[in-house]
């Protein structure tokens, strides 16, 4: 799950990290009331779930009340990466010295949280791993003992190379680090946190993400949430009893197992097409989940072609075929289906199927394949 800056900063402040004041607008005349408000220099940034919002044109800074409220007008209404921005955040501007940068993450591959650090914040920090990774400092966290006070000095001292800042930072890593477990998130990053021309350090931009997961234990996190179209689409699935994300890609895939989900995203790029979503029914054998399934695969407009990879376990095949069925009466399409079924009661999945003129294959690869060359005709 993911928040809007303006939810992050509440966060952060929560916590005691300082960020400027600021006021969420939803019209210029609120973006012209928090103006007088604050009653000095602003900023207008667009409130969007997407990266790039300065490049986009959605960040942009007003030194009088007129200029924020052309700002408003601009910002208002704008699309940014597919998305309207129908929300906007009017901060207070400060005098930045230097930018840094400070997040939080899960790192798969030292199983801790890594606390990283760079000098060079204010842009995207994919860009620096990508062509200055040494500008990055990263320290992963021991979870048995957290992020200690000297640690997180150490840090802010490579970063600032003065003690007094550093000691002023690192009380804000350990902060971060503090909000980052009691949140259940698997991001946290202040980009930019910077250094004002009086040696003030504050955070004025912070993006969290959260683990889906976890949310049954944070009401305040959930109540957060304003999902788009996607993620409403996520929710009722998850709602439905599947496990669905919605991909780039033209080919629908529905699979039992998230192990074999994956391995049937893989054949399908080996082969030259592109997994359109990542759809598992689980191991029950109810046929309305594979109609619930085919309803969201069908339902998406990128869809070119469905592969349907069944190896049943838990799950019988004859009762996938049995959904499958029901939901074609239900649901009128022309998208071509590729069925591969294996396992429990395959065979009568499969009879089952013969009489609908459904192809049917015997391997994953030949299901792939046969699914990417469909694709291709529509």
């Amino acid at each position: 799950m993911k928040i809007h800056e303006y939810q992050a900063r509440e966060i952060f402040r929560d916590y005691g990290i300082p960020v400027p004041d600021g006021l969420l607008c939803y019209t210029v005349s609120e973006v012209e009331k928090a103006a007088r408000e604050i009653n000095r220099m602003v900023v207008v940034k667009a409130q969007v779930l997407a990266g790039g919002r300065g490049k986009a044109g959605g960040v942009k800074l007003a030194r009088t009340v007129e200029d924020a409220v052309t700002a408003g007008k601009q910002i208002l209404g704008m699309d940014i990466k597919g998305l309207t921005v129908t929300k906007v955040l009017v901060t207070e501007a400060v005098d930045i010295a230097k930018e840094f940068y400070v997040g939080l993450i899960n790192d798969r591959n030292s199983k801790c949280i890594t606390l990283m650090v760079s000098a060079e914040g204010g842009v995207e920090i994919e860009e620096v791993a990508k062509d200055n990774p040494e500008k990055i400092i990263k320290f992963s966290i021991n979870p048995l003992t957290g992020l200690l006070d000297y640690q997180a000095r150490n840090v802010a001292l490579e970063l600032f190379g003065d003690i007094k800042l550093a000691q002023t930072a690192a009380s804000i890593f350990t902060k971060l680090y503090k909000l980052y477990i009691a949140t259940d998130a698997t991001l946290a990053e202040i980009n930019p946190l910077v250094l004002t021309t009086t040696n003030e350090i504050l955070a004025i931009d912070g993006k969290m993400n959260f683990d889906d997961n976890a949310l049954y234990r944070q009401p305040k996190i959930l109540a957060m949430r304003e999902p788009d179209e996607e993620e409403m689409q996520e929710i009722a699935a998850h709602e439905k009893g599947l496990a669905y994300i919605k991909l780039d890609g033209t080919i629908g895939c529905m699979v039992n197992g998230a192990g074999l989900a994956m391995a049937t995203m893989d054949m399908i790029k080996l082969y030259g097409g592109s997994p359109a979503n990542f759809l598992d029914i689980g191991g029950s054998s109810n046929p309305q989940k594979v109609i619930d399934a085919m309803n969201i695969l069908l339902g998406d407009k990128n869809v070119k072609a469905v592969m349907i990879n069944i190896f049943g376990g838990i799950t019988r095949c004859d009762d996938v075929a049995r959904g499958l069925i029901k939901a074609l009466e239900i649901i009128i399409t022309d998208i071509p289906i590729v069925v591969r079924l294996s396992g429990t009661n395959a065979e009568e999945g499969l009879a089952l199927l013969k009489k609908t003129g459904l192809p049917t294959v015997s391997s994953m690869s030949e299901a792939a394949q046969k699914a990417i060359e469909l694709s291709k005709r529509k």
